[in-house]
């Protein structure tokens, strides 16, 4: 029967008295040590803060069960989302029910004391398949990120030392008696709480203030900070951004506080989770979108994964239980002929409206094109501008990738050069071989390890194109999955360009000075690409270039014209 129900407020943290502390510090030095990463930051730091008020330590086997069943906890609170340790199998072997062990931050800072109850291994596709309504990775990118976990769980009572530290905008990250007390000395009694992870513009705020009056309350803005790392600039303007938008709305009536919050994506019970943690924090409703919580809700080329409004009905079907109220978020849209926003749903016949999408955002920031004042403040805009520079000024990634004798690393050898005679950005060469040489050389080559020298390569371009740099990585790279993880990194910093050499495994073979392939299919070389291991040819690379007829100088000629035409050259 689970233990981490506690009959306290919720406002009083997990924290323990100083002289506890001192006696866990010592008691420590004997316990084994787990670090956390950074889903794993986010859920303790609610934890701990009481945020993920009524638990007060990790699911056990019984509650984790009847949360995939019903949503609810053994002794029936309304609880939707399974909240264990996951740990990988050799650290779960040494580990025993009655075991303490200590929970540290990345750089091993010790955080919090964890009280083990239940060891086990989950079935993680049934936990998907409740969670998420699906556990088809390649359907759901929330999916896609749950298997990326160690697959046994640990439950247990949480006995806190310290909440992770900050350094960066202190005084936003409110826990929930802070919030609690702000309020309370701000007057307010209703608030609408509000989670976002988007950058809001002119339609949001009308949108808030619209959700404000129909419940005639204040307004908590948290938005989610919970994966970003705070070396990323993106981090930085988005709580920036968030700070001018606040500034546009009348005095006293709104709040901003930091939320770190690990998103699940998990639609309608990502929903009624935010709803809880949001009551947690004082808040008495909840602004709820149509398409909340929804892995594809900000991207317009995909269908959403969840029925619309399913969300809105979850939350509101528990309102009773949860002690917080739904408010369904109105769409507004700007109408010209009255120079302002209004609800959607009453728009008449004939009246112009006018819509900027994010793609049209993304373009004109990317060009240097006017983004008018009645999508976005001024201020706003200038924040975005500083960290979305237009295309010819950001740093880019090309990605060459292709089997061995391909023209991979005489393509980047060309470009490097041109890249240098242009001299307007630092360039960097990521080779297959030096990288093997000089960054994975402990690496073997299984599909691990493979995987895991394309993303060191990934990372590592990643930092070069964040700081407006030019990284030419050319790596084989065979899989697929590993090159998706780079693009999905490196696209958050600057230009990705993927280029796939395609050139036949006959004209390769042919070009073969080191006799590699010819040792590999005498079995002499094991697991090389093309003839004993597979290649996964890219599913939508930006380039194809087949070198069988081509030059060197023409197929850099062919990437220069694609970068120009895109808006990376001058």
């Amino acid at each position: 029967m689970v233990n981490n129900l506690v009959v306290n407020d919720y406002s009083e943290s997990l924290l323990v008295h100083f002289r506890r502390i001192e006696e866990l510090k010592k008691a420590a030095l004997s316990y084994p040590s787990v670090d956390l990463n950074n889903q794993q930051l986010c859920d303790l730091e609610l934890l701990l803060n009481r945020g993920m008020y009524p638990l007060s330590g990790y699911l056990d086997r019984q509650d984790y069960e009847e949360v995939l069943k019903n949503m609810r906890l053994v002794d029936g609170t309304i609880w939707p989302m399974p909240i264990c340790l996951d740990v990988d199998e050799k650290t779960a072997s040494v580990l025993k029910p009655g075991n303490c062990l200590a929970l540290n931050d990345s750089e091993g800072f010790m955080l919090a004391i964890l009280t083990i109850g239940d060891i086990w291994q989950p079935d993680l596709k049934q936990e998907a398949q409740a969670v998420y309504g699906t556990s088809d990775p390649d359907l759901h990118p929330g999916v896609r990120t749950f298997f990326a976990r160690h697959d046994w769980y640990i439950s247990g009572r949480l006995e806190g030392i310290s909440l992770p530290v900050h350094y960066d905008f202190k005084e936003l990250r409110l826990t929930p008696s802070e919030a609690h007390r702000l309020f309370t000395l701000n007057g307010w009694r209703r608030i609408v709480g509000f989670h976002t992870e988007a950058y809001l513009h002119c339609a949001h705020k009308e949108m808030i203030q619209q959700a404000a009056r129909e419940a005639g309350a204040s307004v908590f803005l948290q938005p989610m900070v919970g994966l970003d790392h705070p070396g990323n600039l993106d981090h930085y303007t988005h709580v920036c951004c968030y700070q001018e938008i606040v500034k546009k709305f009348p005095r006293n009536m709104i709040s901003l506080g930091l939320l770190p919050l690990a998103s699940r994506q998990a639609g309608p019970r990502e929903a009624l989770w935010q709803a809880i943690i949001k009551k947690n924090f004082g808040c008495s409703h909840f602004l709820v979108e149509a398409d909340h919580g929804d892995p594809f809700a900000s991207n317009l080329q995909h269908e959403n994964f969840y029925p619309p409004h399913a969300a809105q009905e979850l939350v509101r079907q528990y309102e009773d239980e949860t002690g917080i109220k739904m408010i369904a978020a109105r769409r507004m849209v700007y109408v010209e002929d009255k120079a302002q926003y209004l609800p959607e749903e009453e728009i008449q016949p004939g009246m112009n409206i006018k819509h900027i999408s994010s793609g049209e955002l993304k373009r004109r920031l990317e060009n240097d094109i006017e983004i008018p004042s009645w999508f976005s403040y001024p201020e706003v805009v200038a924040e975005l501008r500083h960290a979305f520079p237009p295309r010819s000024r950001q740093g880019f990634t090309i990605f060459i990738t292709g089997l061995s004798g391909s023209g991979k690393s005489t393509l980047a050898k060309v470009l490097l050069v041109k890249f240098m005679e242009m001299r307007d950005r630092p360039v960097t060469l990521l080779d297959g071989d030096i990288v093997r040489k000089n960054l994975s050389s402990e690496l073997t080559f299984t599909r691990e390890h493979r995987n895991l020298n394309t993303t060191r390569i990934g990372f590592v371009a990643g930092e070069i194109t964040k700081n407006g740099g030019i990284a030419l990585c050319a790596p084989i790279a065979p899989y697929e999955e590993s090159r998706r993880i780079n693009r999905e990194l490196i696209s958050r910093y600057g230009g990705y360009i993927e280029v796939f050499m395609a050139t036949p495994i006959k004209v390769c073979e042919q070009r073969d000075r080191k006799g590699l392939y010819a040792k590999a299919r005498d079995g002499k070389i094991k697991s090389f690409t093309g003839v004993s291991d597979p290649y996964a040819k890219p599913s939508s690379p930006e380039l194809t270039i087949d070198t069988t007829e081509v030059s060197p100088a023409e197929a850099a000629q062919e990437v220069l014209l694609f970068l120009e035409e895109k808006g990376y050259l001058r």
